[in-house]
């Protein structure tokens, strides 16, 4: 008999408002251990303040955050989680001031008790990872987009080998592909599916993009977002076959349709 999959991280009734909006209005929302989710709609209806709130920056108005079965309480700086979340920001958020090396070790070079060497020896094998061995002494200004992308992976799954908790267990991605080109978009999917598969990387992850090949190659599940609630999630198979007229529309690009154009 198969097991249930297990729930690494539960959002239950969260609800969250700015200046008045509502932006999630009680959406519940279940994380599986192994699993990639692609969150997906229209900009401005909630998907990357999903993230934060998954990733303990921010909290919600209303509502519960499980991660493990623990409840959050706070954020991610009052209580640690039983699990490591790393996020890669949209705009690759580095350090310009750092070379590549040291953005990507940060967080040992900052928490570790870890001689220097054996931080560079770490920090080179993620480089490497992600296609960038050889890049420790340059400079962000120095690199493409697409390699700054890569260098904010690297960092995401960065890990001190001396403490495994460290290990993080899922990754979230806020519009990986965001302004690259096809050819570079399509060097960054591939590299999200080659880390779910390594033996030490984040088996889990949870991507938002408007990007449809990032989409179609990157989920086994798709959830669409509008009006702050969960209107449709299936698999990516059931993009093309589901009569949703939001996802229809969506895909289509077609104006007309139930999904509102901002004028």
């Amino acid at each position: 008999m198969a097991c249930d999959p297990e729930v690494l991280i539960d959002l239950r009734k969260v609800s969250k408002s700015f200046g008045g909006s509502m932006i999630l209005d009680a959406v519940d929302l279940q994380i599986y251990r192994g699993e990639a989710l692609v969150i997906i709609g229209p900009s401005g209806t909630g998907k990357s303040t999903i993230l934060r709130i998954v990733a303990g920056l921010l909290a919600p108005d209303a509502g519960e955050v499980y991660v493990k079965g623990q409840k959050r309480l706070g954020l991610i700086d009052d209580n640690p989680d039983p699990i490591t979340i790393s996020m890669v920001f949209q705009q690759a958020a580095l350090f310009d001031s750092l070379t590549v090396g040291e953005n990507v070790g940060f967080s040992l070079l900052q928490n570790s008790r870890l001689p220097s060497d054996r931080i560079r020896e770490i920090v080179e094998d993620k480089l490497e990872k992600v296609g960038l061995a050889g890049t420790y002494d340059r400079y962000p200004a120095q690199l493409s987009g697409g390699m700054r992308k890569r260098v904010s992976f690297a960092r995401a799954i960065i890990a001190n080998p001396d403490d495994p908790r460290d290990n993080p267990e899922v990754v979230l991605y806020d519009e990986p592909t965001a302004g690259l080109d096809p050819i570079a978009s399509t060097v960054i999917e591939d590299l999200v599916r080659a880390l779910q598969q390594e033996a030490d990387g984040c088996g889990t992850y949870v991507m938002v993009s408007h990007q449809q090949s990032t989409i179609r190659r990157t989920a086994d599940r798709v959830m669409f977002l509008y009006g702050g609630k969960v209107q449709w999630q299936g698999s990516v198979t059931e993009i093309d076959a589901t009569d949703n007229p939001l996802v229809r529309q969506f895909f289509s690009a077609r104006v007309d349709g139930p999904i509102q154009v901002a004028s």
